[in-house]
């Protein structure tokens, strides 16, 4: 097993995170904030307007529940007899909400081609994400080669032939129009062959309607098991964390249709409804399914792709400083 690892520059890693999540812990501040000021005692308005933050910045209804529930009990229990108090074990239970999202994406170079595949909808930076992670894999001694799967969107395949060209990795595509799963077929046949390590295939993100999306899918899937049955060794949802609680629904129905094994949340640069990973933390506790996120996107540099860290999540989300 190889494990993915990036070359990590922690402060200038947490000054990008912090200012990336600046929108979401501005919509928090109100009731998080308020926490820290004066170490006043806890009432019921301190624990609404705690509950109202959470709400506001997408945590989800479920997910804001459970973590209030859990406060609440420790207030009731004495556990907790101030505000800041309140606001340290909020972080706690935050931290530990997102525990089990961390993983290392790792690579089985038994598992030649080792095939991943990037779902999504239009516009949540799935080719970019292919790119930054093919230049990440190739730094680690990997050879990567790409399949632009993705032939209904225009400039798609263009965009990932860049891509291609600036990491110096092979990428196999046709026209556009062209059948996504032949594509797909093509790079992991010609993986095969070349003997290469990794092979990130981006699919489409939209077609006429989304049944249609979800089935060719299915027969993406359908049609690389004919090369090896084991693939995708990995199917990545891409998730734009703008969308807040649509986020939840995108999770659903890609699982139902391709049986995804791990997210990218990208866009956190900017977004005021980060909040939505507890959400989904929540949402595959509820159903006992282990999916981890395995990379954020911070940003549109190459270095911006980087793996997913609940603590350093939460700390930057909830600093005051």
């Amino acid at each position: 097993m190889l494990s993915e690892a990036v070359p990590k520059n922690e402060a200038g890693f947490w000054k990008k995170l912090r200012s990336g999540l600046g929108k979401t812990r501005s919509r928090l501040a109100e009731g998080v904030g308020n926490l820290l000021l004066g170490e006043r005692e806890i009432d019921e308005s301190v624990l609404e307007e705690l509950e109202t933050s959470l709400l506001l910045t997408d945590v989800g209804i479920d997910a804001t529940a459970s973590i209030m529930d859990a406060l609440s009990e420790s207030v009731k229990r004495r556990e907790l007899n101030n505000t800041a108090a309140l606001h340290a074990a909020l972080g706690v239970l935050l931290k530990a909400r997102l525990a089990p999202l961390q993983k290392a994406f790792t690579v089985d170079t038994s598992r030649r081609p080792f095939v991943v595949f990037f779902v999504g909808v239009n516009g949540v930076g799935k080719t970019t994400t292919i790119g930054k992670l093919a230049k990440t894999l190739k730094s680690q001694g990997l050879s990567v080669l790409l399949a632009a799967g993705d032939t209904f969107r225009a400039a798609a395949v263009e965009q990932l032939q860049a891509w291609g060209e600036r990491n110096d990795v092979v990428v196999i595509a046709q026209q556009q129009g062209a059948d996504s799963a032949s594509v797909v077929y093509d790079g992991v046949q010609a993986a095969k062959a070349r003997n290469v390590d990794v092979v990130l295939a981006d699919t489409a993100g939209r077609l006429q309607a989304k049944v249609n999306l979800m089935e060719e899918l299915k027969k993406i899937r359908r049609v690389v098991a004919r090369l090896d049955p084991t693939a995708p060794h990995e199917v990545l949802l891409v998730l734009d964390a703008g969308v807040g609680q649509n986020a939840l629904s995108q999770v659903r129905e890609f699982d139902a249709a391709i049986e995804v094994s791990g997210f990218v949340i990208t866009k956190l640069d900017g977004s005021a409804k980060a909040g939505v990973l507890f959400a989904i933390a929540e949402q595959l506790r509820r159903a006992r399914q282990e999916k981890p996120v395995y990379f954020v996107g911070i940003g549109e540099g190459l270095d911006d792709l980087r793996p997913f860290e609940a603590d350093a999540f939460v700390d930057a989300l909830l600093a005051t400083d």
